[in-house]
């Protein structure tokens, strides 16, 4: 009986886009148009608001991960198509899928600079 291989550890943050390597130019420009989608209930957009946790790349196929302020939000579905649509737009992208995590959750903490300002944290 084969044993079910480790589930891999969720993404860590990294800093948005990449600043080198072959995809850097790519997410630059995901990055840009994920900088449109705002959140439907906090007047912020997804990208500073801290909720996009990582890219992976398969050729021209990415893989966004990212979560929401909370569990069980009623427009997820519709958000991540949002998302996904944004992403396709991108030159030299082929397909998109959102991956919507959990873990690690979403804090105030992982909001940009900018945000954080706006809301009064800083």
């Amino acid at each position: 009986m084969s044993e079910a291989a480790p589930a891999s550890p969720p993404p860590v943050a990294r800093s948005l886009p990449a600043t080198t390597g072959p995809y850097a130019e790519r997410e630059s420009q995901i990055v840009q148009g994920l900088k449109k989608i705002y959140d439907p209930e906090i007047p912020m957009n997804i990208v500073d608001l801290g909720l996009i946790y990582g890219m992976d790349w398969t050729g021209d196929d990415v893989t966004l991960h990212m979560t929401l302020t909370a569990p069980g939000c009623p427009v997820a579905g519709i958000l991540a198509e949002e998302v996904k649509g944004a992403i396709e737009k991108v030159p030299n992208v082929h397909a998109a899928v959102v991956d919507m995590i959990w873990e690690p959750p979403w804090t105030p903490e992982r909001m940009s600079e900018f945000a954080k300002r706006q809301f009064g944290y800083l």
